[in-house]
């Protein structure tokens, strides 16, 4: 069974930084294309950022320079440093998992970030 499950989300002021976590059971990391996705109230699904198996990672325009995806092997996580943090950041951030080749994805339970003064 594949479970991804997502921490680190919290309350935090404007110009703040969190760090979220995503540990993966059931699956290898490094074999998937893992991702983080968030989704605002009233706002669709949108992709923050993605950390091929093979490849450059790709962000999207409103994390670039702020956002860091990583993904260590050891642990068999991804994790999200998230700095300079505005209000938009606010959502219900979520772990995401790949592979087309095997036409497998799965996804967390989602963990809630509210950046708010």
């Amino acid at each position: 069974q594949v479970q991804l499950v997502e921490s680190g989300g919290g309350l935090v002021q404007p110009g703040g930084s969190l760090k979220l976590s995503c540990a993966a059971s059931g699956i290898i990391v490094n074999r998937y294309a893992m991702a983080w996705y968030r989704q605002a109230p009233g706002k669709q699904r949108e992709l923050v950022a993605i950390i091929p198996s093979i490849g450059m990672t790709i962000y999207a325009d409103s994390a670039k320079g702020r956002f860091t995806i990583s993904r260590d092997n050891a642990d068999n996580t991804v994790s999200l440093q998230m700095n300079s943090l505005k209000p938009e950041d606010t959502a219900v951030y979520y772990c995401n998992a790949r592979r087309t080749a095997a036409a497998a994805e799965y996804w967390g339970q989602g963990t809630q970030v509210t950046v708010s003064s």
